[in-house]
């Protein structure tokens, strides 16, 4: 079964032979006006539209997006193979790396946690009863996001969700078959061209457009900005901060914000996910790092779980190693507060927290993680 030319640069194609039809047709008429009975202005207007598309186009793809003539044609792949198993008479399904095993990740300190080359797979097979359900959500949102691309539309996953909230249970499924979509399309998330509200915040000095030409002026006040629901769209980027500070803790982030912290250690900017951060935060402190290439510290707290807040930033996480080289930024520098600190700042023991047996097992899984074992420093201060 064959698919038509989808995207972007088929409309700007077909417009530009189509307006290339009108002015031959007009030049043998003697001049008069373009067949069809459209004027020549309404044809240079679809003209320009359709070369804006492409420009457009053009531009995601220079952010590190894939174009979405390739995304469309990735889920038309996927369901070309569908279409070929039923007429073969055999149950389709769908093919997904596994994002859950340590055995399908590699590390590499200029990147991170990265999905290797030859990945372990699952089936979602459409005639097991373990699966069946999961299969028709998978088919279901991805008849959606073909939809959004091609008509270069946004939705939201809590959108998506309430498209058939009864069906789909709850936020999480979506969220995680969302992913297994861009792990099985090879697609970054962010040019599935769906979005997710961000729960992180920004201070300091840092000005920039929004897609929609909102003019956004973050400032060292008390008051915070929301991290925008399209990093990829914001633009026009500048700042005269000497450094870019992470923070674990909300409550921490109010408390610098309190206390004027940006504006006594000169110039910076402030971030904060609220614990473990979302995408959009991810997104955010890398095209920071990419855009003003400015020093990156982080401020966690001194236990396993800040530790693994601090490695999603610098070397992301497991589940999304598919896409690594989006989201990481190796350069970030653990500032504190270090378990060393602890005793070197004479700080009270009857003032620690003792660990929990889930934080002890928090540690245990860290000690095992790549980053640590390779670094003998931050080895030496998880123990």
């Amino acid at each position: 079964m064959a698919f038509a030319p989808m995207g972007p640069e088929a409309s700007f194609f077909a417009v530009l032979d189509q307006h290339r039809a009108s002015l031959l047709a007009a030049l043998r008429r003697g001049g008069g006006e373009p067949a069809g009975g459209g004027t020549p202005q309404a044809s240079s207007f679809n003209l320009k539209k359709a070369l804006r598309s492409v420009c457009e186009e053009r531009k995601r793809e220079a952010c590190g997006e894939t174009s979405s003539s390739e995304v469309l044609a990735s889920i038309e792949s996927v369901i070309q193979d569908i279409i070929t198993s039923v007429a073969r008479n055999e149950a389709p399904a769908f093919t997904i790396g596994n994002r859950s095993s340590w055995e399908n990740i590699k590390f590499e300190d200029s990147v991170g946690l990265q999905m290797v080359t030859h990945f372990t797979t699952r089936k979602i097979k459409s005639d097991s009863l373990k699966s069946v359900k999961k299969f028709a959500l998978i088919l279901k949102i991805l008849s959606k996001i073909y939809k959004l691309v091609q008509s270069n539309t946004y939705a939201t996953k809590r959108d998506i969700y309430y498209t058939d909230s009864q069906l789909f249970g709850n936020q999480t499924v979506v969220d995680n078959i969302i992913n297994d979509i861009s792990c099985m399309l090879k697609v970054p998330r962010m040019s599935l061209h769906i979005l997710s509200t961000s729960k992180g915040l920004i201070a300091g000095n840092l000005r920039y457009i929004e897609e929609d030409g909102t003019r956004v002026h973050c400032t060292c006040g008390a008051t915070a900005v929301a991290v925008p629901s399209n990093i990829q769209g914001i633009r026009n980027l500048i700042t005269d901060a000497k450094f870019l500070l992470i923070v674990e803790k909300d409550a921490t982030f109010q408390r610098l914000l309190d206390d004027n912290f940006c504006n006594r250690m000169s110039p910076c900017i402030m971030i904060t996910g609220k614990g473990v951060p979302d995408l959009n935060t991810r997104l955010l402190v890398k095209k920071l790092w990419d855009t003003f290439h400015i020093p990156v510290f982080a401020l966690v707290d001194a236990d396993p779980h800040g530790i693994e807040i601090m490695c999603i930033y610098k070397y992301g996480s497991m589940a999304m190693s598919f896409e690594a080289h989006n989201l990481t930024v190796p350069a970030i520098r653990w500032l504190g507060l270090l378990p060393s600190d602890i005793k070197r700042l004479n700080i009270p023991r009857d003032t620690l927290i003792p660990l929990t047996k889930r934080d002890q097992m928090k540690l245990d899984s860290v000690l095992k993680r790549p980053y640590v074992t390779c670094q003998p420093f931050w080895r030496k201060e998880v123990l």
